[in-house]
């Protein structure tokens, strides 16, 4: 096996700003990322300080969202240009990783 340089993605949101959609429709139609997660928080807050909870009974729809992509490093920064322009560039963390390729 060899080793492929990739970029990790982490865009945190929450689910009432209603971006999600428009996150994932631009990552899948037209950069076509090659993998994408998005993972619903349970709890969580921010720079406001307000915690956005889900308890058995309320079922919240204001819950925080981690949306999780890769691919190679030139696509990846290409789409944070424009990810800048739909979220805080403080809520995206990227780092380097390795993945590993069949020859």
């Amino acid at each position: 096996m060899k080793s492929q340089e990739i970029m990790m993605v982490r865009i945190y949101v929450n689910e009432g700003k209603n971006i999600l959609k428009t996150i994932l429709s631009y990552l899948h139609d037209e950069v076509k990322v090659k993998g994408v997660t998005v993972f619903r928080g349970i709890s969580g807050f921010g720079k406001s300080g307000h915690l956005h909870s889900s308890a058995l009974l309320d079922l919240s729809l204001d819950l925080p969202l981690v949306i999780e992509f890769f691919d190679l490093p030139g696509k990846t920064l290409s789409a944070l240009e424009h990810l800048e322009t739909l979220v805080l560039p403080e809520h995206i963390v990227s780092w380097i990783a390795v993945t590993f390729v069949k020859e």
